[in-house]
């Protein structure tokens, strides 16, 4: 169906949570691909169906394996596994030195991730730095959602990674690929969203500002082990709701510009 990768340019404003949310609010069935080249969180805080453990070779690498050899004629179910409670999920790397040893697979792995038909692909890309491994992924991409908290050093570093990955996007010839910004911060914060709009504008870069998600540690401290109880009424919740229908929009004004 589509793939969405979501990311952030500089500290941690929670993306492997927020895409965790995404993924049980979407309006489509998800698959949940953990792609943070700094070591997967998803392995380590969820438990599968039978409250076990998932199971550590049973996922991006497994799948990155198998598309070298061409086997299972690049089919992603194989390497797939399910959270209790929540999506199926594609388990990441365990610590950062597996993602050299991934290498050229990463434009496979892309490939395959963006070609399910059955599913919408949410990925947690982590934090995007020069040169970055998932570029291929970004690419691969119907949208991509950046996370930045409203503070000088963020949006600075939001600004400039902004430029970098749609430079990087435009090697790739992957320019109608579109981005979106969501701020994290307090539900009363109305002057963050303008700020980073002044921000793009000035820099005349093509990024959309898709909204803000709500500050709210009680929410997300209960979905960051468990997903078997959705906070539902949430700040937290019903703003990722929110960021994701927005990104589904923009994916959908792009495709029809594309047209």
């Amino acid at each position: 169906m589509a793939l969405f990768s979501v990311c952030t340019a500089k500290g941690s404003p929670g993306v492997s949570t927020v895409a965790a949310a995404m993924a049980m609010t979407w309006d489509r069935p998800t698959l949940l691909a953990d792609l943070d080249t700094s070591g997967g969180d998803m392995a380590i805080r969820y438990r599968d169906e039978q409250s076990r453990p998932l199971l550590a070779d049973r996922g991006l690498m497994s799948l990155a394996s198998s598309l070298r050899r061409g086997t299972e004629g690049g089919s992603v179910e194989p390497h797939v596994q399910r959270i209790a409670g929540g999506p199926a999920v594609l388990a990441g790397v365990t610590r950062p030195e597996q993602v050299a040893a991934l290498g050229a697979s990463w434009q496979h792995i892309a490939v395959a991730l963006a070609a399910i038909a059955e599913v919408d692909v949410i990925a947690d890309c982590g934090r995007i730095v020069p040169q970055t491994a998932v570029m291929p992924v970004l690419a691969a991409s119907s949208a991509v959602l950046v996370l930045t908290r409203p503070t000088v050093e963020e949006l600075y570093h939001l600004r400039e990674r902004l430029s970098g990955i749609i430079e990087q996007l435009t090697a790739r010839e992957a320019l109608g690929v579109p981005i979106g910004v969501a701020v994290v911060t307090d539900e009363r914060d109305r002057a963050s969203t303008g700020e980073i709009h002044r921000i793009l504008d000035q820099a005349r870069l093509d990024v959309s500002v898709v909204g803000q998600i709500a500050v709210d540690s009680k929410a997300a401290g209960r979905m960051r082990y468990s997903l078997e109880a959705l906070p539902t009424k949430s700040l937290f919740v019903r703003s990722v709701a929110a960021v994701g229908q927005s990104l589904r929009d923009l994916a959908a004004r792009r495709a029809a510009q594309l047209a």
